[in-house]
Order: structure tokens, then sequence, then C-alpha cells
């Protein structure tokens, strides 16, 4: 591998929607890049060597839409590269940016992530890709009903809610501590201009006033569906320096996946023994904490973003990648260790439970940890944040991203 330290000098978003109907999907994305080229000083279309895309195309009925909108996001005659992982699309993409500036290959990446949802519809675009998975079981000897009763997670709220219950039986955390993360949340988007759910004055109350959907998860507790899109600049430690006031290296990058979360040895994965546990998260959380030379994270870390649509998830969250203590998180929130002027700021973009357009979300968690190093984002922590972090969530509750970033390189490849 050269030995060239990648950097992010921009990130940019559209506004974000339940239904953005004034754009079609490439104007949706030429929105964030415009955002992001506009925020990085002197660099060009022109001078973007490599350009990066992801979404989940089956989501929207449109296959390949890359394909069209190059012209939008500067990609016209250069190479392009599409990824697609599910939930943690984004954070796929963002690490794949990396990879194109620690390669030698490419000066200026430019990484793109959206979703426009109300195109489509996003049940129908998940059954086409677990029938493709699925179709393999009968010639295993898997009776239908047999097959049908050990998948019968009820999609993500289904999932989520065994994930809540598992996590309140340990944590002994209440109805309550799922509310609070979400007021935080919904509070934290309010102060930000691309988001979706604003809502500046909501209460724990309200929210726990809201009908169940899945137990122990209410109808105030559930993340949108969102139309959105993240850019993001990535560029080398040298030309960074040149272009940004304060270039954000990124030190470490992880990605793991568990074994077939919910299927697993004769349909008895992670996904159905212990829908918390998380392994993924811990073990990407850990290369990437060893490749940026941090032994403790909840020491060392200033700033953290977690994929978390449903409330339960990020008190699991901040706990697996080591900000806190095993069943510690809900009382940090209550005490406010996790606010904007916290000893641990955690989503104070939103996070999905607020905007959640599932290409760029997991993106979108890198980006706002980028620019709150920056000091430029939308909701801006009081203290001087050093050492930041992006983490990603998806697939089938196995599939996970994590990037941690400083002002400061800290290693060198060899």
């Amino acid at each position: 591998m050269a030995n060239v330290q990648p950097a992010v000098i921009s990130a940019g978003f559209c506004e974000h929607a339940s239904k953005r109907s004034d754009v079609n999907m490439a104007e949706l994305v030429n929105e964030a890049v415009e955002d992001c080229l506009n925020k990085a000083g002197s660099v060009e279309w022109k001078d973007i060597d490599y350009v990066i895309n992801g979404n989940m195309p089956a989501f929207e009925g449109a296959n390949m839409p890359e394909l069209w909108m190059t012209d939008h996001m500067a990609a016209k005659n250069k190479p392009l590269l599409r990824v697609t992982t599910g939930g943690t699309t984004g954070g796929s993409v963002f690490v794949s940016g990396y990879y194109a500036v620690a390669s030698g290959l490419y000066d200026m990446v430019l990484a793109v992530a959206f979703e426009q949802q109300s195109c489509g519809n996003t049940t129908v675009g998940l059954a086409s890709v677990a029938l493709g998975e699925l179709s393999i079981y009968p010639s295993l000897g898997y009776e239908a009903t047999r097959l049908r009763r050990n998948m019968g997670a009820g999609a993500a709220i289904g999932v989520a809610s065994y994930q809540a219950m598992n996590y309140m039986r340990r944590s002994k955390a209440t109805e309550e501590d799922l509310a609070r993360v979400v007021v935080q949340n919904r509070r934290n988007a309010a102060k930000n201009w691309w988001t979706h759910l604003k809502m500046p004055t909501i209460t724990i109350e309200d929210v726990l006033d809201t009908p169940y959907i899945s137990y122990p998860l209410r109808f105030g507790m559930v993340c949108p569906a969102s139309d959105g899109a993240c850019a993001v600049l990535f560029t080398t430690e040298e030309k960074a320096k040149q272009i940004a006031d304060i270039p954000v290296y990124i030190n470490g990058v992880g990605s793991y996946a568990n074994e077939p979360a919910i299927i697993g040895v004769d349909c008895g994965g992670a996904g159905q023994t212990d829908p918390c546990e998380q392994l993924g998260a811990v073990k990407s959380a850990e290369l990437a904490y060893s490749q940026a030379g941090i032994s403790f994270p909840n020491k060392e870390i200033d700033y953290a973003e977690v994929y978390s649509p449903f409330p339960n998830q990020e008190l699991q969250w901040v706990e697996r990648v080591g900000l806190f203590e095993p069943n510690s998180a809900p009382e940090a929130y209550l005490n406010g260790v996790t606010a904007l002027n916290g000893e641990m700021p955690v989503n104070c973009s939103g996070g999905v439970n607020s905007t959640n357009a599932i290409g760029a979300s997991a993106m979108e968690r890198p980006a706002e940890s980028a620019l709150q190093i920056m000091g430029k984002a939308g909701n801006q922590v009081p203290k001087t944040v050093h050492t930041a972090l992006g983490h990603g969530w998806g697939g089938a509750i196995n599939l996970i991203s994590h990037v941690v970033m400083a002002d400061e390189p800290q290693r060198k490849f060899k």
C-alpha cells in the first residue's frame, strides 16, 4: 500500500424531507455535491479524479441510477464506482473513499451517498433482495413453514424490538430512557438546516403518548423515511493542508460482518439468539482504534455519531464501541453526558432517529463528525473536537462500519 494519509476537506448535504418531489434523484445528489464543493475553497469540479456513489437502488425502483446522474456529480468521463451494502452503504462509500486515496491511485475523490425513498417502495425493494437469498433454502431441505417461522423477525422494527427487549432486560433501562434518547436527537436535529424531523420542544411525555408499533418501541421512537443526499471530499495530507483550514485525517477504519445474523446455523444466528450482542461493532471498533492509536476511546474520543434508527440501538452502540461501560448508557443520557455541552456529545446532528435517507445515513455519521472537528457543524459542540468517530450499521443487524478521524494524523502506512 502506498504511504498516503487520507484526509477529509469538506462535507455537504441537501435538504432532507419525507418527500423531495421538487427534484429528481440526480438533482437531489447535485444539491449535496454543490454544498460540499462550495465549502471546499479552491476545489473545482475538474479537480476531482474519482467518484464513488452509493444507494439502495431497488428501494427506488431504479437500478444503476448513477449512470444517468454522472453530469450531476462531476463523474462524466471519470472512473466511477458504485457501492451498496444495505444500511451500511454510506459507511462503505466513505471507507471506499478512504482507500481510493490511501492506495495512491487518486488525489481528489468525491464520495456521494443518497436515497430518494419516496420514488419507490422500500418493502418491495427489501423483498427483491430477500427472495434471491432465500431461494436456495428449499434445495437444502428447508420446508417453507419452517423457514417462515425462523425468519419472522418483522423487518427493521421487529429486529429492533427484539434488541430493545434484550437490552432493557440487561441494563434495566425503561421506556422513559428510550424516550429520552429520542428527545435529545429530535431537539438536536432542530438546530441543523438539512435534517428531517425538527422538534425543538418535544418532551419525553410526548414520545410516551404515542402508540406502540412493536413493544417496547412506540411510533414516536421510530426513525422517518427520508429523501436526502450527502457528499464528502477526500484528498491527500499534502493537498489537505493547502486547501482546508482544519484538515480531518482519517486515522482508522473498520468494517466487520457477524456470522449470518438471522439465519446462522439452522436459523439460530445472533439476530435470534442475542440481537443486541453486536460482536461486529466491537471488533470493527477495536480494529479502527488500533489503527488510530487509541487505547481508551471513552477518554480519547471527543465526539461520536452512531447509526441508530431506534433509541435502544443508540444506547447499545455507544457501549459496544467503547464509549461507555456495558449497561451504563441510560444513566449517562439521564445525566447529560451525551448532550451538546456534555463530556461525550453523541449525535448532535440528530442522528438517524431524526433523518434516515438509507443510502446516505451511514455516511452522514462520519461526515458530521468531520464537520465537528472542522468547527463547521450545524449544531457545533462548544468544546474543541480533536478526535471523533462515525459508525454505520446495516444488513441483518450484522454489517458494521467504523471510522476514526482527528485534526492530526496519528500514523503513516508502511
